[in-house]
């Protein structure tokens, strides 16, 4: 004869396995969907400063700023099985000191239930661009990208990339006005 407690740890047990199945069932069910869109990124102002770097030792360097329009339609990737997008935008550029520089200039959380369409206009950055040095002066490819991570209700997170992005020159000479 069963005890109350071996028939509850049995209830539990099956209970799990349900649960773990109907889990898996949600994530593979969404697992292999195509979650890149068109995105449009286009920039209105480059400025450039050199400024005092206090992390180092006392040299200067460069601190970009970028004001940036960004349009894309995510409604597509908003499924049952998605919580909600972290979007990023990000600059990536090469100098003589190092072939790969990546730089996040903006971000923003999209919960399921918000507008998916993203029409943005004159945005600034809003985190600081600066560079080790004074790899910005001159840079001719400067690429911002927008990606984004799908945090689903069950499964992997997934880093996507927008198919479209913008490669902006930076300018040959250093901004002396105090505003931006």
């Amino acid at each position: 004869m069963n005890t109350v407690l071996s028939r509850a740890n049995s209830l539990f047990a099956f209970s799990l396995s349900v649960m773990a199945a109907l889990t898996f069932g949600c994530f593979i069910t969404t697992a292999f969907k195509e979650r890149s869109v068109p995105v449009r990124i286009a920039v209105s102002r480059v400025m450039l400063k050199n400024v005092e770097d206090f992390t180092g030792p006392r040299e200067r360097s460069d601190l970009g700023f970028v004001t940036f329009d960004v349009t894309a339609d995510l409604q597509t990737i908003f499924d049952w099985n998605v919580k909600q997008l972290f979007l990023y935008l990000s600059a990536e550029y090469s100098t003589k000191n190092n072939a790969l520089n990546q730089v996040v200039l903006w971000d923003k959380i999209i919960l399921r239930g918000d507008s998916p369409k993203l029409l943005l206009k004159d945005m600034k950055s809003k985190y600081f661009f600066f560079d080790d040095g004074n790899g910005l002066k001159g840079n001719r490819n400067v690429t911002l990208t927008l990606s984004w991570n799908v945090v689903p209700n069950a499964g992997i997170l997934p880093l996507v990339t927008g198919s479209g992005h913008i490669s902006v020159p930076f300018p040959d000479t250093y901004e002396t006005a105090k505003s931006y």
